[in-house]
């Protein structure tokens, strides 16, 4: 894909040397574990977070081991998010391929989880970076907080747009957000410029997620999961919050009992995805994204202008364009 080949052009030796470090930080002593890894290693995704991480840096200057340990705690801690969300979710599949819980059950892919997470903050302690220990302790518990509110709020259907934006601030923003508060942080940047960045990526990952909810309307063979999803698990996304504020009484009954009665129905899930379309669901959510992107890069407008500042432009472009 053009688009990433350019994204990456300023951190490709940083990105093709941070592969073999973060291969080295899975390693383990119990022969189960390796094989698990292994197996994680092999379905990697785009590697998004740790180019926040590397660019983050890299506008400030050059990068060095800090940023590699940076970007790795990161990645380790987005793999074991990923492992924790599908026991969660009780999804088999995880990018086209079977998940680590519907491979070796659920049991083991807590503890894999834990010990991914447990890697990425020892890597901190062993170098006494405190301050990258802080922000990965802080985006753990936020995410956690994050999760637990959208099961709660999952219970009543009562989830507004304040609590929606609420809860993917902490549930997807705020690693994007440590990405980039850790990259600064790590080229020696001072508190100002690392909180900056901290709400940069937060900006960025506001905008993510609202894509990524937007795809669960979208028709296309391109999307990696499963048109509808969302609504299948009854979780309240922004363009069918925005549409439940927007019909009468009568239909917003309607609609609330096919996410809580009907979500397994296919023809009933339709009907939903063709009422928030009709009234303007998408339209809104997308609006908001695009609010948000422009929020980002009005920060991005403060700092130095340089190769490293392109490339972050080009994936918040990209953040809100992909195809999947």
């Amino acid at each position: 894909m053009s688009i990433l080949k350019d994204i990456k052009a300023p951190i490709k030796l940083e990105m093709n040397l941070f592969e073999t470090k973060f291969k080295e930080s899975l390693k383990s002593n119990v022969s189960l574990l390796d094989k698990i890894m292994y197996y994680i290693i092999k379905r990697k995704g785009k590697q998004m977070r740790p180019m926040f991480v590397f660019l983050s840096a890299k506008i400030f200057g050059e990068i060095d081991e800090k940023t590699y340990r940076a970007a790795s705690m990161i990645e380790l801690l987005h793999t074991a998010t990923l492992v924790h969300d599908d026991v969660i979710d009780e999804a088999n599949f995880r990018r086209g391929v079977f998940s680590i819980n519907a491979l070796w059950k659920n049991k083991i892919a807590v503890l894999v989880g834990d010990f991914l997470l447990s890697r990425g903050l020892l890597l901190a302690v062993k170098n006494k970076e405190f301050d990258l220990l802080e922000i990965m302790s802080k985006a753990v518990q936020q995410m956690s907080e994050g999760e637990l509110l959208q099961i709660e709020k999952a219970r009543k259907l009562d989830i507004n747009e304040e609590v929606y934006f609420n809860i993917i601030r902490q549930k997807t923003a705020t690693l994007i957000a440590a990405c980039c508060s850790s990259g600064a942080a790590s080229a020696g940047q001072k508190k100002e410029i690392v909180t900056k960045m901290n709400l940069f990526g937060e900006k960025a990952g506001i905008a993510f997620q609202i894509k990524d909810d937007l795809f669960d309307y979208t028709q296309s063979p391109l999307i990696g999961k499963p048109t509808a999803i969302d609504i299948r698990e009854q979780k309240m996304t922004l363009p069918l919050i925005y549409t439940l504020n927007s019909v009468d009484v009568k239909l917003k009954k309607h609609i609330l009992n096919i996410v809580k009665n009907h979500h397994k129905n296919d023809k009933k899930v339709s009907e939903v995805i063709n009422l928030v379309k009709k009234h303007g669901g998408l339209k809104y959510a997308e609006e908001k994204m695009n609010f948000y992107h422009k929020e980002a890069i009005r920060i991005l407008d403060d700092l130095e202008y340089n190769t490293a500042n392109q490339s972050l432009r080009l994936l918040l472009d990209y953040v809100i364009y992909r195809k999947k």
